[in-house]
């Protein structure tokens, strides 16, 4: 930025979120700096809380080098003459780009990524939101370069104020020339409200330094051990694009799941896939699908996952809160639970695994013979059932279950790469027919029963170039419908046979 010309920052926020507030802790920053400032808000109108942008110019030379000189600064923000924009929600931060205040050769946008949704999305008869990849695609596309995380969950996380998190931000970027120090000196440190919102500004502020790290792509060092936060840090180096938010998710979920070195194959495997999206011009929207169903699948439901989530806090709490509406009073939970032979022998090595279950399958008993145990979750030796079968997610990679899954996991990214050479779109519904595989026992049984017939049936026809690609899309999107509203799968079977038929006559 040019020292003789001031720097402009717009900040567009919503009623009761405290944007004049945050306009005055810079205003009182800049001042403490001793630059010359002007601030001004203008009322508006977004058809929920009432939306108010505020318009700050920075003269970036001290008041004492100008000689008794004073900058004249503008009241109002021009188009295309913006550095800055701060938005406290992603569709404000659109606004800000539909309206010509961001340009990609100068304008920093710093933005949260959570939605306060207007009166249309809400009263549409379906759907109604706006889609939220585009809107940060058109904000990246549009900007010299955008800082985008969710500063409302981090705001309540620290039980602070959003305008708290979105000056962290703003000092974080280093788009400014004021110190943290005087931020914070800014912020002031009295009372309760003053805790709050220097833990919701720390908390911006390592937000964004973390993601300006990791925009950096600096090396890490061989000999360090990876950590859930340089997994996040390489997530959001090497996918930056619409995809971004998904994979970091999945790093997250994969971690506590199983181990880091899970989430480090979770993206190894999405490489092959980064290159497919490329090289197809999906856009972004392949990987991210594949992101998304690929953690998914990559956290199965086990007896290790189930007894994880039996005993959560979180699980707890929300009993105690939202089902029994109990304060104070002692209650118990008691769990139901019918495992059976597939169940119990999901974490038996493999060579011990399958001839038990070649009996099973030789006697009649698979989905036929179950053991039903109730357990009291609040109990000493209920928790600590549920507590042993927790902890031994340590022998999950050496069990029947995981050596099932991987391969299936193997086999349906191979075909998604495959089919991207086709098209993106076919490429497209093969991934989202994961959906078909959930949960476990007789649930995830059926699921990957009709999975296999999809794949069967039309998929690597389709790959194999003998059905056209259209009909191939559209045979694949009515096959996973009908398997998803039909759990009898009379529909599936008239659906693939509607398109085999096609397939023979093509």
């Amino acid at each position: 930025m040019s020292a003789t010309r001031p720097i402009t920052l717009l900040i567009a926020a919503l009623g009761g979120e405290g944007g004049g507030v945050l306009t005055g802790w810079i205003v009182s920053a800049a001042e403490a700096a001793g630059f010359p400032v002007q601030s001004t808000s203008i009322p508006g109108v977004a058809q929920r809380t009432g939306a108010t942008t505020y318009y700050i110019e920075i003269f970036p030379e001290p008041a004492t080098a100008l000689n008794g000189k004073r900058p004249v600064l503008a009241l109002t923000p021009g188009i295309g003459d913006i550095d800055v924009v701060v938005a406290s929600e992603l569709l404000e931060a659109g606004r800000t780009v539909l309206n010509g205040f961001v340009t990609p050769d100068r304008t920093h946008v710093i933005a949260s990524l959570s939605r306060f949704f207007t009166m249309d999305e809400k009263t549409a008869m379906g759907d109604g939101r706006y889609d939220d990849d585009k809107l940060t695609k058109l904000i990246r596309e549009q900007s010299r370069d955008a800082l985008l995380f969710d500063m409302t969950r981090i705001a309540s996380e620290n039980g602070a104020m959003v305008n708290a998190v979105m000056l962290g931000a703003i000092a974080g970027s280093d788009r400014l020339p004021i110190s943290i120090e005087q931020f914070l000196t800014a912020i002031g440190g009295g009372g309760k409200a003053g805790e709050a919102n220097r833990r919701g500004f720390q908390a911006g502020l390592a937000t964004a330094q973390a993601q300006a790290e990791a925009g950096k792509a600096v090396a890490v060092k061989k000999s360090a051990a990876p950590t859930l936060a340089s997994l996040e840090q390489q997530a959001a180096s090497a996918y930056p694009g619409i995809a971004q938010p998904i994979v970091i998710e999945g790093v997250r979920r994969l971690v506590p799941y199983q181990s880091v070195a899970y989430a480090q194959l979770y993206l190894y495997r999405l490489k092959p896939i980064a290159d497919a999206d490329r090289e197809s011009g999906a856009q972004g929207a392949l990987l991210k699908e594949v992101a998304r169903h690929l953690a998914v699948r990559m956290s199965y439901e086990d007896v290790v996952r189930v007894a994880q989530e039996k005993i959560s806090p979180e699980r707890m709490a929300r009993i105690a809160r939202d089902e029994l509406r109990v304060k104070g009073e002692p209650y118990s939970v008691h769990d139901f639970l019918k495992p059976g032979i597939e169940e119990l022998c999901q974490l038996l090595p493999p060579f011990i695994a399958r001839p038990i279950l070649n009996l099973a399958e030789r006697k009649g008993w698979l989905g036929r013979l179950y053991f039903g145990m109730e357990i009291n979750s609040t109990s000493v030796s209920g928790y600590l059932r549920f507590l042993v079968l927790a902890k031994l997610r340590a022998i999950r990679p050496y069990g029947y279950r995981y050596a099932q899954e991987q391969a299936q996991i193997e086999s349906w990214l191979a075909l998604i790469a495959e089919a991207s050479k086709r098209s993106s779109a076919l490429a497209l519904e093969i991934a989202e027919c994961a959906r078909l595989i959930k949960g476990y026992g007789d649930t995830h049984t059926r699921g990957l029963s009709n999975y296999g017939k999809i794949e069967a049936g039309l998929i690597r026809p389709a790959i194999a170039g003998r059905m056209p690609v259209d009909r191939a899309i559209d045979a694949i999107a009515s096959a996973r419908t009908a398997a998803l509203v039909d759990p009898d799968g009379e529909s599936l079977a008239k659906c693939l046979a509607d398109s085999g038929a096609v397939a023979e006559a093509a």
